[in-house]
C-alpha cells in the first residue's frame, strides 16, 4: 500500500528555541518602554511641568485663604453686633455690693552707719466686703464705697551688726479690723453686643479714707484702737500716735465690666477690678522711724499691696 499523507496543524511555537527567543524580545521592548519613561519623568521638560501645577496649587490655596478672612471679616462684626461707634449719652444710677481680697508683701532694708545691715518683712492678708453707689455717664463712673476687711498680718525686723550674727528685735502677729470710706471714679468705654448686653474697659483711681483702724495682737489677745499709741508699731519718731488719717490710701484700679438690660431702664452690672495701692502715711512714717532709731541713711521700702474685687449692683437709666 502506499503511504497516506494526513496534513498536521502545527504552530510556530511549537518549536521550543523559537518561543524562547519570542518571549525574550517581548521583554526586551517592554524594557525599553519603561526605560524611556523614566527617563521622561526625569528630564526637565517633566520637571517644569511638575513645578508648574505645583506653584498652581499654592497660588490657589492663598487665594481660597484670602477668601475666607475676607468673608470672615465681612460676617464677623455683623454675627457679633459688635458696635464700636460713640453712643449717645446716657446717664444712670444704682446701688451693689462688692467682695475683695488685700495681700500687703512689703520689704524694707537699709544700711546702717556701724556698718551694719537691717531687715524688716511685712506681710497683710484682709478679706474685704461692702457696699457702694454709683453714678455713671456712658464713659465714666463715680462711686463712694462703705467698705471693711478682716486681716491677718506678721511683722518681723532683723538686725545684723557689723562681724555679728543677726538678732531678732521685733516680731509680731496678730488680727485686725478695718472701716474706710471711699471714692472712686474710673473712665470707661462700652462696646454693645445687642440691645440688653455691653462690656466695657474700666481704668481710674480711688481714694480711701480711714474710718477705723483695730488690732488685736497675738501674744497679749487686746484689742487696741491703733491711733492711741499703745502698740510700739503706731507711734512715730517723735514718739506721737498716728493719727486715723495716716492709714489714708491711694489706690489705681483697672478692670472690666458689662451691663445686662434685663427690665425696661433697668439693668445689671457686674465689674471685675485689681487695685494696686500706693505706700501710706503710716508705711512712709515707718521708713522714716527706722531711719531715725537706727541711724540708716537710706532705707528702702519695696514690695507691693494689690486688690482684686467684684462688685455687682443693679442700676437705673434716666434716658
Amino acid at each position: 500500500m502506499g503511504t497516506i499523507w494526513a496534513p498536521v496543524k502545527t504552530s510556530i511555537f511549537s518549536h521550543e528555541p523559537l518561543k524562547k527567543a519570542c518571549f525574550a524580545a517581548h521583554r526586551a521592548k517592554k524594557h525599553r518602554g519603561t526605560a524611556e519613561n523614566n527617563r521622561f519623568l526625569e528630564g526637565p521638560l517633566y520637571r517644569k511641568k511638575r513645578a508648574l501645577k505645583q506653584m498652581a496649587a499654592r497660588l490657589f490655596q492663598k487665594r481660597r485663604l484670602k477668601a475666607l478672612a475676607l468673608g470672615f471679616a465681612l460676617c464677623a462684626p455683623g454675627a457679633f453686633a459688635l458696635d464700636y461707634r460713640p453712643g449717645p449719652l446716657s446717664l444712670s444710677a444704682g446701688a451693689g455690693g462688692l467682695l475683695g481680697y488685700t495681700f500687703t508683701r512689703y520689704t524694707l532694708t537699709a544700711g546702717t552707719s556701724g556698718g551694719g545691715a537691717i531687715e524688716s518683712l511685712q506681710n497683710m492678708d484682709r478679706f474685704d466686703y461692702g457696699g457702694f453707689l454709683f453714678f455713671d455717664a456712658t464713659y465714666a463712673e463715680l462711686s463712694v464705697l462703705f467698705q471693711g476687711g478682716r486681716n491677718s498680718y506678721g511683722e518681723t525686723m532683723k538686725l545684723t551688726p557689723r562681724e555679728s550674727p543677726p538678732m531678732l528685735i521685733a516680731d509680731n502677729t496678730g488680727t485686725g479690723t478695718e472701716l474706710s470710706l471711699g471714692f472712686s471714679l474710673l473712665g470707661k468705654y462700652p462696646f454693645r453686643l445687642d440691645e440688653r448686653f455691653s462690656f466695657f474697659p474700666l481704668l481710674g483711681i480711688e481714694y480711701q479714707i480711714a474710718l477705723l483702724e483695730w488690732r488685736k495682737p497675738s501674744d497679749s489677745g487686746i484689742v487696741y484702737d491703733r491711733t492711741s499709741g499703745k502698740l510700739a508699731e503706731d507711734r512715730d519718731k517723735d514718739n506721737n500716735a498716728y493719727p486715723l488719717s495716716a492709714w489714708n490710701s491711694l489706690w489705681i484700679d483697672l478692670g472690666a465690666g458689662a451691663d445686662y438690660g434685663f427690665y425696661g431702664p433697668w439693668y445689671l452690672r457686674g465689674e471685675l477690678l485689681f487695685g494696686f495701692r500706693l505706700p501710706t502715711p503710716y508705711e512712709n512714717g515707718a521708713t522714716e522711724m527706722t531711719k531715725y532709731q537706727f541711724n540708716a541713711p537710706d532705707p528702702k521700702l519695696g514690695g507691693l499691696t494689690g486688690n482684686p474685687t467684684f462688685k455687682i449692683a443693679v442700676g437705673y437709666k434716666f434716658k
